[in-house]
């Protein structure tokens, strides 16, 4: 059979660059099919529901919902009307799990969920913000989240479901994921060198701090002359987290180590790590 992934992009964060391309990498799988309905830039409600409807009409076997802060009313109610419509939904979205009270219920609902700590919010001030600088501070953060391992979990627990999904599960029988993204969860099984390791683990904390300097910047300091160089510390310390990214994938290049996994055609994923090789 032929799973259908639906990808409902409201907003951006990183995570919602590469959902379905993380899936389907060669775009040979024949297992599979995806579809991406999206909001654009805004998240108002008239956005959000031509994503919904758009995603209703195409009736997958079950929805990603990817949005920044997703226990805000626009994503939170997404989900719901698809939930509504029979669509299992996952959710992907940034570190939410500071306001406990909508995590609590995130975490007791049926909902899946995947909480990327380090996609961390952008230094959003007019003065700093141009396309440009928007477009590398990405870059740099999408580099974060792949070598340090953050998105093959999230690709390893996606394709999970839809294993289940050819093996006959449907609706409230999948196991959806319930993960919180943490520095030692995207790492973990990564590296074959210890300092590569160390150095992914740093990278990974420094962007997941990143976060903090830019609600600092855009939410708690007034005057351009205050906050401007603040979210200017925080894109420099996600170019920072990047330069960790890079050393620690040369270490792994450097001893033959860097870890291969590709999907086949029928979706199984295979392994390897020496360069000159074929997978297994």
């Amino acid at each position: 059979m032929v799973v259908k992934v639906g990808i409902a992009k409201l907003g951006n964060i990183a995570s919602g660059v590469m959902a379905e391309l993380l899936l389907d990498e060669r775009a040979d799988r024949n297992d599979m099919q995806t579809f991406m309905a999206t909001s654009g830039t805004k998240l108002q409600p008239e956005d959000i529901e031509r994503v919904v409807e758009n995603m209703k009409a195409w009736a997958p076997d079950f929805c990603i919902v990817v949005s920044p802060n997703g226990v805000l009313p626009g994503p939170k109610g997404a989900r719901e009307a698809l939930a509504a419509a029979g669509i299992p939904c996952v959710v992907i979205t940034d570190d939410i799990t500071s306001k406990k009270d909508d995590f609590a219920a995130l975490k007791e609902s049926d909902f899946g969920y995947i909480i990327m700590k380090a996609d961390s919010m952008i230094g959003a001030r007019r003065e700093f913000l141009d396309p440009v600088e928007m477009s590398d501070y990405n870059g740099n953060l999408v580099k974060v989240l792949t070598i340090t391992g953050a998105f093959r979990k999230l690709q390893f627990a996606i394709d999970k479901v839809i294993d289940q999904v050819k093996e006959g599960k449907k609706g409230a029988e999948l196991e959806l994921p319930k993960i919180v993204m943490t520095s030692d969860k995207a790492v973990v099984d990564e590296f074959s060198n210890p300092y590569a390791y160390a150095k992914a683990r740093a990278a990974y904390e420094i962007a997941q701090a990143v976060a903090g300097v830019n609600v600092k910047a855009c939410f708690m300091t007034k005057g351009h002359e205050n906050y401007t160089p603040i979210v200017a510390s925080a894109h420099e310390m996600m170019r920072a987290a990047t330069l960790l990214c890079d050393e620690a994938r040369e270490i792994e290049k450097g001893c033959d180590g860097v870890i291969r996994m590709p999907h086949k055609a029928d979706g199984e994923i295979v392994r390897k790590t020496e360069l000159i090789s074929k997978p297994w």
